[in-house]
């Protein structure tokens, strides 16, 4: 049987052949004698990603059925592609399947029809949800302080299969089609929970769904010390409405920091003083002033941030006893999690559609009712075109400088077409306002006409990417944080030579006896870099991780001098 028979580069036969018939759960992990293996240098990553919590995917998916490719082969494969920024299965044509295939041990990767197959036997399993409970639970564990900040994020959806309601999104300055994740990061802008929203949800009514998650998930009981919060939230001022952050911190005993909207007075800038605040990367100094606030009857703590230009920044919060300056890095340190979806679009594709085909949504919800908004919208429309033609009308009035009333209505007479356009305007008002009159501002989704009803994409295979790629990311992060110790440069090259490693070949020298495998990195592109790589090896060596389901605990080596 040659190679060309079963596929390019595989040549472990006999359990090829034991898969076909079933009597083979997986095939194991086989490491042999290999120079410059591509990308090989992405092993790099296994000790980050199990510590972040790669084997929790093992432990919440089922086995898959017997064949050749395991669950952890198939996860391990999704997680090594995102770090290479092989953004979907398609990219995997343009790789050598038998390099790829040397990573995992394997004589080979599957063929990207097959491998998507492998792939929805786990969405098949729906479990993600799970899943994602599982990984939040285990990174809020080594969280200093409860404190989240959560923001929403459009999915773009430029499909004809679904119907989506539509919404703005920020960075296209236009309403689009599409989906919105709410996504749940730490203060240093690492993900920990992403959800989902069903229609086109605000960022509050989201709110009220991923805080009693969040008290869940993390097994955290609600504080009882009036002057301890058990979490604090940081939002931008979509979720502003101070009435409810009151009720969020009596209910939940849940502290908000946010900006205020509708500022209009200024504080005299000598109330302002000098603060300095220590920041992970230093010490930051900002001209601030807190004062107590009354709003819709309620008293909130307001923290001013005085600008060089004069320019005063407003944060409300219903924390307690938090300090000024910790309140201001608190809520600054929001662009974070900005950055992290800037980075996440730019390396990781985040954004894209992972399985087709469409599924309900709750009939019983109530939505605006589309007919009620277009009537309105073409009413406001119709509104704005009869208030031009009245003030074009009252202009030429106006420009008439004589008192003489008979020149005066044969003007009249000359306009006489434009007055019965402003009372063609007015019966159009007349008309729209009994028409929507009748129709009722909201609905549900069942009571949609068939071809217009909402419903929403197939969630379980993007639930599952967003827990790769939030571990990828963690991962990669991890890693990031470890050379900051010894790279002078890190906060501005740490990523790229951290993507340098992980697209670079490496030798893979397997020893059964001593029970290792040594991962030899080849030269990077500049000296420093080679430095920094023989620290992080031996930082990665005290690890003594095991490379998955295998006992050959791994080594990390550079050729570099």
């Amino acid at each position: 049987m040659g190679s060309e028979s079963i596929g390019i580069a595989a040549t472990r036969y006999e359990e090829r052949a034991l898969a076909v018939t079933g009597t083979q759960e997986y095939a194991p992990s086989v490491f042999e004698n290999q120079e410059s293996v591509l990308n090989a240098g992405v092993l790099f990553s296994i000790p980050a990603l199990i510590s972040q919590g790669l084997e929790r995917f093992f432990n919440v998916f089922k086995p898959l059925p017997t064949g050749f490719y395991g669950l952890h082969h198939v996860i391990l494969m999704l997680c090594l592609m995102t770090l290479c920024r092989i953004k979907n299965p398609e990219q995997l044509k343009k790789h050598p399947p038998g390099e790829l295939g040397k990573l995992l041990g394997l004589d080979r990767i599957p063929e990207v029809s097959y491998f998507r197959r492998k792939v929805k036997q786990i969405t098949d399993q729906s479990r993600s949800d799970q899943l994602h409970a599982e990984l939040f639970q285990c990174w809020v564990e080594d969280m200093p302080e409860m404190c989240f900040y959560i923001d929403g994020h459009v999915l773009v959806y430029h499909g004809e299969l679904a119907n989506l309601p539509k919404r703005f999104v920020s960075r296209e300055k236009l309403c689009l089609p599409g989906t919105t994740e709410f996504w749940v990061n730490d203060q240093r802008g690492l993900p920990l929970m992403v959800v989902t929203g069903e229609l086109n949800e605000k960022l509050k009514i989201a709110l009220e769904g991923i805080i009693p998650k969040i008290l869940k998930d993390a097994s955290l009981k609600i504080s009882t010390n009036p002057n301890e919060p058990t979490f604090t939230i940081v939002t931008d001022r979509e979720a502003y409405e101070p009435a409810w952050f009151i009720y969020l911190w009596k209910t939940y005993r849940v502290a908000v920091i946010t900006y205020r909207k509708n500022v209009k007075d200024k504080w005299d800038e000598s109330w302002f003083q000098n603060t300095d605040i220590q920041t992970v990367n230093g010490t930051v100094s900002m001209q601030l002033c807190e004062m107590g606030t009354l709003l819709n009857g309620h008293w909130f703590r307001e923290i001013r941030k005085l600008s060089q230009d004069g320019h005063q920044t407003s944060i409300l919060t219903t924390h307690p006893r938090l300090l000024i300056g910790e309140i201001a890095i608190k809520m600054f340190s929001r662009w974070t999690q900005e950055n992290f979806f800037k980075y996440m679009i730019e390396n990781f594709d985040f954004d894209r559609m992972i399985e087709y085909g469409t599924e309900p949504v709750n009939q019983k919800r109530t939505i605006p009712n589309p007919e009620y908004k277009a009537l309105t919208y073409k009413l406001k429309k119709t509104r704005e075109k009869a208030s031009r033609l009245e003030a074009r009308m009252f202009k030429q009035v106006g420009d008439v400088n004589t008192l003489d009333l008979e020149y005066f209505e044969k003007y009249i007479l000359k306009n006489t077409n434009l007055m019965e356009q402003i009372s063609e305007r007015k019966q159009e008002i007349d008309v729209l306002k009994a028409k929507r009159k009748g129709i009722p501002s909201r609905i549900t989704v069942a009571q949609m006409s068939e071809e217009y009803r909402y419903n929403k994409l197939k969630q379980e295979g993007k639930k599952l990417k967003n827990a790769v790629v939030m571990l990828a990311y963690r991962s990669e992060s991890a890693l990031f944080n470890i050379m900051s110790e010894f790279y002078q440069d890190n906060e501005k090259e740490g990523r790229m030579i951290l993507k340098e490693i992980f697209t670079s070949d490496a030798d893979m020298i397997p020893d059964y006896v001593n029970k290792k495998l040594v991962i030899r990195l080849h030269s990077l592109s500049t000296p420093r870099a080679n430095q920094a790589v023989k620290k992080l090896c031996s930082f990665l060596n005290e690890t003594k991780i095991c490379f998955p389901l295998t006992n050959l605990m791994l080594v990390y080596e550079t050729v570099a001098n």
